[in-house]
């Protein structure tokens, strides 16, 4: 009777459809020609320009020489421009100048921003309203945060005020025209204007720790700083490793609140590499030197990038063991 079964399931089951392997085939191929003038889009709207940088970066064009771009080739040099920027100051003192504030900045708004992340774990009343009070500056746009820190420290603008009542002295600090202030100044208004996405990203690692391990180690008898130490950051690295090198990135390029606050002044005490970059650019027109700056700090970040998605990959597995 088993045979007789065994045989009636082998009849009534469906056989195998020879045609379904041609029609995933034809399917995918219909889907690639469908999709083929948006990939060759993108990939002119990404590669064209990289190669066009490449091109111009070797030789002495600018738009001062009256012809196009596409006659560059008439003036090759080689590779002269990356010889320079390895020996133009003015170029690595930009760069001295924007890790530095990278390396005070990031830490800064990591740390605030942490701190703040903690606070809002657990609810307490006038939560939401905190919370949106915290995001607000994130949502400003950055030339405006620029023009409001730029009025915030005017000689007689309110920070001078405060610190005057706070300390019962006339004090009329010039915060953007001294060289030794006017990066501190710029350096406070990226702090207040970012740390509200640091926060921001660490809160949604912290809440997502599981909520059943952190109650076990409490009934255990386990302090807060343990309990943070030894479960939430471990829980939280890759979160951490996303959101510092989103910072590190974004303030690698700063620009437009700085600029509005200084222009790189006084002289070039706060001149960043953006902004080195965009006065030689628009002032002195030499772009087959600027497209040589770009390409060598595009590769430049590349190779940090891919460095920072090893760590990230890394800790992703130590995390999931």
């Amino acid at each position: 009777m088993s045979a007789v079964s065994t045989s009636t399931a082998a009849s009534v089951a469906p056989a195998p459809r020879r045609g379904s392997a041609t029609m995933d085939r034809e399917g995918r191929t219909l889907g690639f020609r469908l999709t083929l003038p948006t990939q060759l889009l993108i990939l002119f709207i990404s590669v064209f320009p990289l190669l066009m940088q490449l091109y111009i970066s070797v030789t002495d064009w600018s738009p001062l020489e009256g012809t196009g771009w596409w006659n560059a080739y008439r003036l090759w040099n080689g590779l002269a421009n990356y010889s320079d920027l390895l020996h133009d100051m003015r170029l690595w003192k930009a760069l001295g100048r924007t890790a530095f504030v990278m390396a005070v900045c990031v830490p800064a708004e990591f740390l605030i921003g942490l701190f703040l992340a903690t606070l809002f774990i657990d609810d307490f009343r006038g939560k939401r309203v905190f919370y949106s009070i915290l995001l607000m500056p994130m949502m400003v746009v950055p030339a405006v945060t620029g023009y409001m820190f730029f009025i915030l420290f005017q000689s007689g603008g309110p920070i001078n005020a405060l610190l005057s009542t706070l300390t019962g002295q006339d004090i009329r600090l010039a915060w953007l025209s001294d060289p030794s202030l006017a990066l501190v100044a710029v350096m406070l208004a990226d702090i207040w204007q970012w740390t509200p996405l640091m926060f921001l990203i660490l809160l949604a690692g912290l809440v997502g720790v599981p909520d059943d391990q952190l109650k076990a180690a409490t009934l255990l008898g386990a302090s807060w700083w343990y309990r943070f130490r030894t479960i939430m950051l471990p829980r939280t690295k890759t979160i951490i490793i996303i959101a510092l090198a989103i910072r590190v990135i974004e303030a690698f390029k700063i620009f437009d609140t700085l600029f509005i606050m200084t222009g790189g002044g006084p002289g070039v005490a706060t001149e960043t590499i953006s902004v080195y970059i965009y006065k030689i650019t628009t002032n002195d027109l030499i772009w087959g030197y600027v497209a040589a700056i770009a390409l060598a700090i595009l590769i430049s970040l590349s190779v940090l990038t891919v460095f920072a998605m090893k760590r990230l990959e890394a800790a992703r597995i130590g995390a999931a063991r």
